[in-house]
């Protein structure tokens, strides 16, 4: 029997452009868009459709615009029949998989993850903390060279993304340090990401202390499918202990492998990333051989998916 587990993207999967061809066809995607500038008092729909793209990637609109954008894509494959067993989602994706499992209302997420966005940009000026990733490191290695480049200031594991594939954070100094070692220990491939915070590493706590303020102030109910979470790779159930995992993934690593890792455990073999891009897809292929993995983000990427799981589900139905 097959388990299918949608998984949603986070900060960086956004384009201009996106949602707009499912803006035109479904009546869900006018809906949504326009819930959310209601909730906004922002153009989000002419910012997703046409950017301009400076604007798009400033963190207080790429949030709100990537979680819209990733629930009008679950909600049309809701609408054809297609629902997940379980479900995660990267950083800010996992706003968007606590709105699939109904314990986050879509207005509430939109709002708070605006917030979000905005703390996390305010915690550390603009040019004093960045990221990068590393490829072809193990993570015993990256945890050594850390503990090295840690005497030129903070710098830390940001994202677990899959094997050979480790995001670290911090102090620009600390950060371009580490970056120099990572090529030192034989890292096939090092890239500065175009970030304008460090995410997920200590220099986020302050932003964390913020959102937790507007955590409190809004309804979180039980899932009703599991959702895996960043911080622990498992499920939780209870809405104040998740409450306390959404204000500590803000500067917590995010444990996307090992999320991935206890889906497959628990017999999910379908992934489907919803939402902007295919970045989620690559990981999951990388850290799950024998799982299919599948992407709906318009028109194209869902027509391919809805052919594609028609033929999985009847040869594991046969």
């Amino acid at each position: 029997m097959s388990k299918i587990a949608f998984i949603f993207p986070g900060q960086g999967a956004q384009y201009v452009g996106m949602g707009r061809d499912l803006y035109e066809k479904f009546a869900i995607a006018k809906e949504l868009f326009h819930k959310a500038e209601k909730v906004l008092g922002l153009p989000i729909s002419r910012l997703c459709f046409e950017g301009p793209e400076e604007k798009l990637r400033e963190t207080e609109n790429t949030q709100p615009a990537i979680l819209v954008h990733s629930i009008i894509c679950f909600n049309i494959l809701k609408s054809y029949g297609v629902n997940p067993d379980i479900t995660c989602g990267l950083s800010l994706g996992e706003y968007s998989s606590l709105v699939a499992a109904d314990a986050l209302s879509f207005e509430d997420a939109v709002s708070i993850v605006k917030k979000r966005g905005k703390y996390m940009q305010e915690a550390v000026p603009i040019g004093t903390g960045g990221m990068a990733a590393l490829m072809g490191l193990t993570r015993e290695q990256v945890q050594e060279l850390i503990k090295t480049a840690s005497k030129e200031g903070v710098v830390e594991i940001a994202n677990f993304n899959c094997p050979g594939q480790i995001v670290i954070s911090g102090e620009i100094a600390a950060l371009k340090f580490a970056v120099e070692l990572a090529r030192e220990f034989g890292a096939k491939k090092v890239t500065m990401l175009n970030v304008s915070a460090p995410f997920h590493s200590s220099l986020l706590v302050g932003a964390g202390e913020k959102l937790k303020y507007d955590l409190e102030r809004i309804n979180i109910k039980a899932p009703k499918i599991p959702v895996v979470f960043n911080v622990t790779a498992d499920s939780e159930d209870e809405p104040q202990k998740i409450r306390e995992l959404l204000i500590k993934q803000v500067s917590s690593p995010v444990l996307f492998e090992d999320s991935i890792k206890r889906m497959a455990n628990k017999g999910v073999n379908i992934f489907i990333e919803v939402g902007p891009g295919k970045s989620l897809s690559g990981f999951v292929k990388k850290i799950d051989r024998n799982a299919e993995v599948l992407n709906v983000e318009d028109i194209a990427s869902l027509e391919k998916t809805l052919n594609q799981l028609g033929g999985i589900l009847y040869e594991s139905a046969g």
